[in-house]
């Protein structure tokens, strides 16, 4: 056993730059999580060493570490993909799309670190290159783009006060395909094969949360089938995820507009995996309040 497995949960917080690292590292500190910012990427695996030391008594860490630090993938893309393949610690990777990103940085009138003499784009663009790797190692991958501070807030919270519970944190995220693809999602399901009730008359202006949408949307054979099947699959997948000690895992489930068929999918297969042992549930609905 390593160090970083004896004791307690350590974070290692990092993504793009306006992305939100802040805002979630001050979430995590109301969590009573221990928060290093902005840590030099050669302080970070003797920093968890340290802090995994028993006699120190800290149960969760989150270092934060970013571009600022210096020449980022000199020290910490080797110290981070080493970190992530141990035991007891989560590698969180905060993004964003090209436009929020900019329209952020221009709201508080600061240049991207990496902008240098060209424009905020090129920093951005130049930052994603960078990041590209750490974001494809990360455990949790949390899009921004349409959090304000209060909902990303309450993500990062309600993802981490369990931290240390075992088995998977399982997200069932739905949404509607014409605003696109979660970023953060590790599954999809199409649901758009299924009868709409878009089209019925008494249900079109309801959603997937009411009781009759759920009876349309699950009324048929071809659904339950569909179910049956998913489900022995995604059983799966969260027990490799667990032997793979990937703790966090999303599954976007999808349809036209995300408000009836993704929105009753997410709901019914919800209550149903309450049920699994080692499985922790949350249910959100990205698009249901878009019209």
């Amino acid at each position: 056993m390593t160090q970083a497995d004896s004791n307690g949960e350590v974070l290692i917080l990092t993504g793009m730059s306006g992305a939100g690292r802040s805002t979630a590292a001050n979430a995590l500190e109301d969590q009573g999580w221990y928060v290093v910012d902005n840590l030099p990427p050669q302080m970070l695996k003797p920093f968890i060493e340290l802090a995994s030391l028993p006699e120190h008594g800290l149960e969760r860490v989150a270092c934060v570490v970013d571009v600022r630090g210096g020449q980022f993938f000199d020290h910490a893309r080797e110290a981070i993909l080493d970190l992530g393949s141990r035991g007891g610690v989560t590698v969180v990777f905060l993004d964003s799309s090209d436009d929020v990103l900019v329209r952020r940085f221009e709201q508080v009138r600061r240049p991207h670190p990496l902008q240098a003499d060209g424009t905020l784009l090129n920093g951005i663009h130049r930052e994603r290159e960078l990041m590209g790797p750490i974001r494809e190692r990360a455990d949790v991958v949390i899009d921004s783009t349409d959090l304000n501070v209060h909902q990303l807030t309450n993500s990062v919270g309600e993802r981490f006060t369990q931290e240390g519970s075992p088995g998977v944190a399982l997200t069932l995220l739905s949404f509607g395909y014409k605003y696109g693809l979660p970023t953060d999602a590790d599954m999809v399901w199409d649901m758009r094969f299924l009868a709409n009730p878009y089209w019925s008359a008494e249900l079109k202006d309801r959603t997937g949360l009411d009781t009759e949408v759920q009876d349309f949307v699950w009324g048929s054979e071809r659904a339950q089938g569909f179910i049956d099947a998913q489900l022995d699959a995604l059983r799966a997948v969260l027990e490799g995820y667990s032997e793979e000690n990937k703790r966090f895992a999303t599954l976007a489930i999808g349809c036209t507009g995300g408000r009836h068929r993704s929105v009753s999918t997410a709901e019914v297969v919800g209550r149903m995996l309450e049920e699994w042992p080692s499985v922790r549930v949350s249910v959100k609905h990205r698009d249901l309040g878009r019209e």
